[in-house]
């Protein structure tokens, strides 16, 4: 990476996010976004005027970024203003893009059958690591990240460190599971690392698991718009449909919020199927009245 010039005004940020107890990675992230911003005005960011800031948002709308990377920026100028600068007026020029909600796409049962036996190799690497994306609901960085010691077979858990937004938490680790990272264990002999890439000192990465993970889908036959992702999604759809409370779900995918665990109900179509219509007992009551009023 390429060395830049730390200036006060960066130097000053970088302590208000050290006391914030951002990480390291989303340090760099808040960085590279203001600075794309004192790209765009030609001069230091703490000057830039509240037009400035409504131009450089439209100049970012037009580059057709997606919704995530726009929020994201919005975020970290946020942040440069309100923390850094003391510019709290500067907050009400800013707006958050608004995305389209969208199902997720999920596969059922039989389907991540079909694709964690299409798994290629060489070895049980892969099918192993995909095999706990779905049976334990992991993002594709938990996997990769996991060390042998993460593995708690005695308590049957999962120990997934630093997830999203740097929280720890326990993942379920089932006997079914177990099978299939002890079989990859036996044949491999990790240390460290649990899935190691190239070289071995580093972690399996999501590109190369999301590679995996195509080429099984492919193999399998599966056309279905899935993604690594759709592993998790498929995970918490079937913990749904099984009859698991959605709190319990949300404590096993370490989400923050219920609402975001809630939208699995939208496509747990085994669920929505075998609820019983209003109108069934309508239609009983109607019979009833029928046959009290023939007597």
């Amino acid at each position: 990476m390429k060395e830049e010039k730390t200036t006060p005004l960066r130097a000053r940020m970088i302590e208000y996010m050290r006391i914030r107890g951002m990480s390291p990675k989303t340090q760099q992230a808040h960085i590279r976004a203001v600075r794309y911003f004192a790209e765009f005005i030609g001069r230091s960011p703490d000057t830039a005027t509240p037009d400035e800031l409504r131009a450089y948002q439209l100049h970012i709308t037009d580059t057709g970024v997606s919704t995530g990377v726009f929020n994201a920026r919005i975020v970290s100028l946020r942040f440069f203003f309100g923390m850094t600068c003391g510019r709290e007026e500067m907050k009400r020029y800013m707006q958050f893009g608004r995305k389209a909600k969208k199902l997720p796409v999920v596969l059922s049962v039989e389907e991540v059958g079909d694709l964690l036996a299409a798994v290629p190799g060489p070895g049980l690497k892969y099918r192993a690591a995909l095999g706990i994306s779905y049976g334990a609901g992991l993002r594709a960085s938990e996997v990769c990240n996991l060390k042998v010691s993460d593995i708690d077979s005695d308590w049957m858990l999962i120990h997934v460190d630093e997830g999203k937004n740097d929280k720890d938490r326990k993942a379920m680790l089932s006997p079914a599971l177990l099978d299939l990272p002890r079989d990859y264990w036996r044949e491999a002999r990790p240390e460290g690392w649990l899935f190691p890439g190239k070289p071995k000192i580093m972690a399996l990465s999501p590109r190369q698991l999301n590679r995996a993970f195509t080429s099984a889908k492919h193999m399998a036959g599966i056309n279905k718009p899935a993604t690594l992702h759709t592993l998790r999604h498929s995970f918490a759809t079937h913990l749904l449909e099984a009859g698991t409370d959605v709190r319990v779900i949300q404590v096993l995918l370490g989400h923050s919020m219920l609402c975001t665990t809630a939208r699995y109900t939208h496509v747990a179509t085994k669920t929505i199927r075998g609820t019983v219509s209003p109108c069934e007992m309508l239609e009983t009551l109607q019979d009833h009245t029928v046959r009290r009023g023939l007597e």
